[in-house]
């Protein structure tokens, strides 16, 4: 049986864009999988040690898990760990270039006098209030 503190988001100390964070995101993104470091070396393009010591962290941590044969794995207990890579992906598929189409956003121009005027009267509307 799971270690009831494994389960609880509060116990997560990562940051996205950080080595710690982007081999979670590896592992617990492909559930099942198990990875060498030289594999999430390749994947991530991070310096071998950063990896190396990262993942012996991760695993010392609970976070991750190690086979036998030396290859790291997302533990199936892990929950918050997974909805923390779902958030991720929701961002990033938020945020991706492909998604926001800015060709078909253009901003006007400002007229400065324009908008002092507007934020006159928007002041004392609210005054009448």
């Amino acid at each position: 049986m799971p270690d009831p503190s494994d389960t609880h988001d509060a116990d997560i100390d990562l940051t996205p864009g950080t080595a710690k964070s982007d081999i979670v995101a590896v592992l617990y993104g492909n559930p099942g999988n198990r990875f060498s470091t030289d594999g999430i070396q390749d994947r991530l393009d991070i310096p071998h040690t950063t990896v190396t010591a990262t993942l012996t962290r991760l695993n010392n941590d609970g976070l991750i898990g190690k086979t036998e044969g030396r290859n790291y794995h997302a533990l199936d207990h892990r929950d918050d760990l997974r909805r923390y890579v779902g958030s991720l992906n929701q961002l990033e598929t938020m945020f991706d270039d492909k998604h926001t189409n800015r060709d078909d956003f253009q901003l006007k121009d400002i007229d400065e006098d324009e908008l002092d005027t507007e934020i006159v009267k928007l002041e004392a509307d609210l005054n009448q209030e």
